[in-house]
């Protein structure tokens, strides 16, 4: 059985440009170039403000085994550009205002000890006891119906001799990461509808949309015509097709056009 190709590491791009995923924050444009390395970090140069940085490798993933549409660097963490190097990114939780009778008590006034109730003894007569008896054994009755039942179907969705398999979909797609707008035309026919999402940064995709099938075919790319494939979707935005595990795990994330 053949061993699929390892992916290839950072040092080995040479001057290939590539865009980190996910993209840093407070930089709008997404290209870089790889310049040097040390035992625990990467310098790294944007294509278009020529600003040097450098990266840390605990916060570098794998590389994408393929550069279509463009080569994918997978980032750990999110990662935040400020005071001209790289942090995680924190996102702030902004606590809500009190309400403005929801104040605290003055810890010099002091509060008024709780008066005590009145508590008026309430005798059961022994056709009361028995129904509450009655009452409890029928819950704890249905508690334990309840837990067998929970457990079993967790069992058997759990059981292996109920699994399912579903057939691979890109077999039937037929496309890959060198087919563009013409190319998905050709082998799917003239789509339903076209769609150009040009305001994410670099990552511009282009969907096309074929009711029929129920899928909306993906493009991603620099530019509309440039778009290269890189998976289709199902009617509920689901992944159905993927050209790698890295273009998959962009289309979860992918926002609904």
């Amino acid at each position: 059985m053949s061993i699929p190709p390892l992916p290839p590491s950072l040092e080995s791009l040479g001057r290939r440009p590539f865009s980190f995923y996910p993209p840093v924050v407070n930089i709008e444009h997404n290209e870089w170039v790889y310049q040097r390395a040390t035992w625990s970090e990467i310098l790294v140069l944007n294509t278009k403000t020529q600003e040097e940085v450098w990266v840390p490798r605990r916060f570098l993933g794998e590389v994408s085994k393929v550069d279509e549409p463009v080569m994918i660097v997978g980032l750990k963490r999110e990662l935040e550009y400020k005071a001209g190097a790289l942090w995680p990114h924190e996102r702030r939780v902004i606590e809500m205002p009190r309400a403005v009778n929801d104040l605290p008590p003055s810890p010099t006034e002091p509060q008024a000890a709780p008066k005590p109730r009145n508590v008026t003894g309430i005798r059961l007569n022994d056709g009361a006891e028995s129904r509450i008896g009655k009452l409890i054994v029928a819950a704890l009755v249905l508690g334990v119906l309840v837990t067998f039942g929970v457990v079993s179907f967790f069992r058997a969705r759990t059981d292996p001799s109920r699994v399912t398999f579903v057939p691979i979909l890109q077999q039937t797609i037929g496309l890959t990461a060198q087919d563009k707008y013409h190319d998905v035309v050709r082998k799917l026919g003239q789509p339903t509808e076209d769609y150009w999402k040009s305001d994410i940064g670099e990552l511009q995709y282009r969907v096309l949309r074929y009711k029929d099938k129920g899928w909306y075919v993906i493009l991603m790319g620099s530019d509309r015509e440039e778009a290269r494939y890189i998976g289709t979707m199902n009617e509920n935005w689901k992944p159905i097709d993927a050209t790698d595990p890295r273009t998959r795990a962009m289309l979860n994330g992918l926002p609904r056009f």
